[in-house]
């Protein structure tokens, strides 16, 4: 990337997840250079100025609200910004409301030649990232969006208190819709190597198929959970955030599941969705070959069809 400050990040958005997100960089000590960028430009100062009083016990930076002069050199913008998910509310019901503040932000962007990432973090993520493709014009290598992080985050989680290992050493993918039509890849998850039915057997665990769905079903309800229970998530996605972020400012070649644009692989076309990719400093390197089941398939072109049609009603 040229004309670019590989230590300056933009956040549009400084709601519960752009604010979690702001202030995870800031521990993170990744950036020494956050702009906060807000409709509501005193929440950003303020925003801006809470933060900053933690910078004694971090690393020195420079946190300021600013507007989108402040974004052309910055190495990642991250995009927060839309309206968030109420309870009872899919992410889907989101859509026409964050198109359109989008159709607003993506040209104020475009307009300054911006040369480094944009990495989409408000939902309906995987159609806003395919928004945000079709309106930038930037290449689709540097548009891409938090998709499935998160949720395999979570799916780690629970496959480790499940067998009681360190989530850590749990390998394994949610992919397609960051939403209701998302499922875990089973047929790729290992236990540092270990095959998933192997490691269940060697925890004492032989009801697979029960076990399995239950953990499925509890990642897929998580957001609807803790939305009930707190109006919102923002720490899982704010952490999420900064392991893209560290991904991209490190040149990791961390292999990601990060929502974009889909060409042909599965017989999956022009859409965004999540799906394992190699994610290095010039945004996604390349996609990573998944094997799936025949079942994992289907599903995986029934959850692009199911966003496809939103676009097509949306856009």
């Amino acid at each position: 990337m040229d004309k670019v400050n590989l230590r300056k990040v933009a956040i549009i958005g400084c709601g519960f997840v752009g604010s979690a997100s702001a202030f995870a960089l800031m521990q993170s000590g990744l950036f020494s250079e956050i702009v906060i960028i807000d409709a509501d430009k005193n929440k950003a100062q303020g925003e801006a100025l809470d933060i900053s009083h933690g910078l004694p016990f971090a690393k020195p930076a420079s946190i300021y609200a600013g507007d989108y002069d402040d974004i052309s050199d910055a190495s990642i913008i991250i995009l927060t910004a839309g309206a968030g998910q109420k309870p009872g509310e899919t992410r889907l019901d989101l859509t026409k409301k964050n198109v359109g503040i989008f159709k607003s932000i993506i040209p104020e962007i475009s307009k300054r030649n911006y040369k480094g990432i944009l990495l989409i973090v408000a939902n309906p993520v995987d159609v806003l990232t395919y928004t945000a493709v079709k309106l930038s014009d930037l290449p689709e290598t540097r548009v891409f969006g938090s998709g499935t992080v998160l949720d395999s985050a979570r799916l780690k989680y629970l496959i480790g208190e499940h067998l009681g290992v360190d989530s850590r050493s749990v390998h394994a993918f949610i992919i397609g819709e960051h939403g209701d039509s998302e499922f875990p890849a089973w047929s790729s998850v290992n236990i540092s190597g270990i095959p998933l039915s192997k490691a269940c057997e060697m925890r004492g665990y032989f009801n697979h198929e029960a076990h399995m769905q239950k953990i499925a079903d509890d990642v897929k309800k998580s957001a609807y959970e803790i939305i009930s229970k707190k109006k919102a998530t923002y720490y899982g996605i704010a952490m999420s955030v900064k392991r893209i972020c560290e991904a991209i400012v490190r040149d990791e070649k961390s292999i990601l599941p990060v929502s974009s644009m889909q060409h042909g692989k599965f017989g999956i076309e022009d859409v965004a969705l999540s799906m394992p990719v190699i994610v290095g400093k010039d945004g996604i390197e390349t996609a990573v070959p998944l094997v799936l089941s025949d079942d994992e398939i289907e599903k995986l072109r029934a959850s692009a069809q199911t966003l496809k049609e939103v676009i097509k009603d949306s856009l």
